[in-house]
């Protein structure tokens, strides 16, 4: 049976991507071994992750002077390494508060240092991206630039004079960035590079430096560098899904896939804001092209909905539990035909078919 999975993550992986997977599986390069067996110190795998790396460098155009890490545990570890790193000054961390992701940085961090929120758009339900001037003297200022359960997105990097922490979790290679006005960008792979397991650290060198000598191994950041992510045994098996989510974004065309991101993004908007059943409550400048929440203002209407689209082969589209409605996460690997199918769905439900 084939369905359009709109999960929020782990989240649909191109077809192709899959079958490259299914292909490999049992003996990958002549090898006589799968990916899942290979040691970490082979030669093979050693060069998964070089090309790995290779490829983000090249897609993401990361300067010289940062680091690429391949780590485990998730963007949710980084919540408590990123301060055991990096708030070594000041012992104090800035937050623009944006949401669920947010505060759960937040409350990490506050486990080891001071936090301090200077911006928030908790009063208006997290509908926006705080605007106006933007000042921080903490050792650094962390933001989410997607909010997937809030479906908002930064359209501009805050200019600061410490350094600029993002997590990227649900857009990272959905959009060109600037990797250079930022000091550190983290992602966890299971939204759009690939398979839940493996996270992406990118951060400039002169951060490695903070790292203070009382912090174990591995929630260094400079040990992780030194070893070129080879210090303990990585996510071997996900950090070669995402060397082919890569080639694949590669073969397409990095601006094609932007571009149709856009198209798709636009095209359920367009519908949504012409519905007399359904709507999206985000500020139009600040709406993500990733995660588009949706509802009909009536739980009893929604779980309807949420029952006929299944039987129509669309799945995960419930909401999360703390927000309700619906959701739809438009990842990089979503095609057309999935957004078309959930757009027919919406009439075809508003027109009274049940």
């Amino acid at each position: 049976m084939t369905v359009f999975n709109f999960s929020a993550g782990p989240a649909v992986l191109p077809v192709p991507v899959l079958l490259k997977a299914q292909s490999e599986l049992l003996n990958y390069k002549g090898s006589g071994q799968s990916v899942l067996e290979l040691s970490h110190r082979s030669t093979l795998f050693e060069n998964i992750l070089q090309e790995t790396e290779s490829l983000l460098r090249e897609l993401l155009q990361i300067p010289d002077n940062y680091r690429v890490l391949f780590l485990q545990g998730g963007a949710t570890l980084q919540f408590s390494m990123l301060p055991l790193n990096l708030a070594t000054a000041h012992q104090r961390v800035d937050f623009i508060d944006t949401g669920s992701w947010s505060q759960k940085a937040i409350q990490d961090a506050g486990a080891f240092v001071q936090t301090n929120v200077i911006a928030s758009s908790e009063a208006d339900h997290y509908r926006s991206i705080p605007t106006g001037p933007i000042r921080s003297d903490a050792d650094y200022l962390h933001i989410t630039w997607n909010n997937t359960l809030e479906g908002t997105t930064f359209t501009n990097v805050p200019q600061v004079d410490v350094p600029l922490v993002a997590d990227f979790s649900s857009s990272i290679l959905s959009e060109p960035i600037d990797v250079s006005q930022f000091d550190v960008i983290y992602a966890g792979a299971q939204k759009n590079l690939g398979s839940a397991g493996m996270t992406l650290v990118i951060i400039k060198d002169d951060l490695l430096q903070r790292t203070p000598d009382r912090l174990g191994s591995y929630l260094r950041y400079d040990i992780h560098a030194a070893h070129h992510s080879l210090y303990n045994t990585p996510p071997t098996y996900s950090i070669y899904l995402t060397k082919l989510v890569l080639e694949w974004i590669k073969e397409q065309g990095f601006d094609t896939v932007v571009q149709r991101n856009r198209r798709q993004a636009a095209s359920l908007y367009a519908y949504l804001d012409q519905s007399a059943m359904f709507s999206n409550s985000v500020a139009l400048p600040d709406r993500s092209r990733m995660n588009i929440p949706f509802s009909t203002g009536q739980t009893d209407l929604d779980q309807q909905f949420l029952q006929f689209v299944e039987r129509h082969q669309l799945v995960n589209l419930k909401g999360h539990r703390s927000v309700g409605g619906m959701r739809a996460s438009l990842y990089n690997a979503m095609p057309t035909a999935g957004v078309d199918a959930l757009i027919t769905v919406l009439q075809r439900f508003e027109q009274g078919e049940r």
